[in-house]
């Protein structure tokens, strides 16, 4: 795959709507963008973390195991329903707290199915150090996609005096509870 190409397919990829674009666009809305900015390394961390070990060795295992492959996206489906349900559930009283945290971010990004086609298909497979270039080229490409959604959720969610609208809060855990669903039931052959 050439650079551009990469560059392409990954940048789409990682800007088509998902969790973990849910959880930084209800940051970017809840905290601001500039205080949301440390979730981009959560995501970036998450990312690496999944595609290096795919891409160095384990795509032949889980290409031979498709049982394990599909175990991966039904807890990455149960994830998003636990990030969907405390999202839902969250007291106006506890909305104090950040809505969003680093832990969730990247938890989210290690189990997203996206991290699996960048490891598994985009990635250039080998020695990690034929791919840094690569990586390199990806982190600037999460980084940019990173400030998209946060800034989107900034600009068009805002800040309704202060605190982020229940009904806000709502569509996005309804978004992430159609996420989690996707999720289980690509796990078990049924999408």
């Amino acid at each position: 795959m050439t650079a551009p190409a990469f560059i392409a397919a990954v940048f789409l990829l990682l800007l088509t709507p998902g969790p973990t674009n849910t959880l930084l666009a209800v940051a970017g809305g809840s905290a601001g963008f500039r205080r949301s900015l440390h979730l981009i390394a959560a995501e970036a961390a998450g990312y690496l973390l999944t595609i290096v070990p795919l891409a160095t060795f384990a795509g032949p295992y889980l290409a031979a195991h498709p049982i394990a492959a599909s175990a991966i996206k039904l807890c990455s489906a149960i994830w998003v329903l636990l990030l969907a349900a405390r999202l839902w559930t969250i007291s106006p009283a506890g909305i104090g707290a950040p809505l969003v945290t680093f832990r969730q971010v990247f938890i989210t990004t290690v189990l997203n199915p996206k991290a699996l086609i960048i490891g598994l298909v985009l990635l250039p497979h080998g020695s990690i150090q034929a791919m840094l270039p690569w990586l390199g080229l990806f982190l600037m490409i999460v980084l940019t996609v990173a400030c998209l959604w946060l800034s989107s959720g900034a600009a068009l969610i805002g800040r309704a005096n202060g605190e982020f609208p229940p009904l806000l809060r709502r569509i996005a855990a309804s978004l992430l509870l159609c996420f989690s669903a996707g999720l289980a039931g690509s796990s078990l052959g049924l999408i």
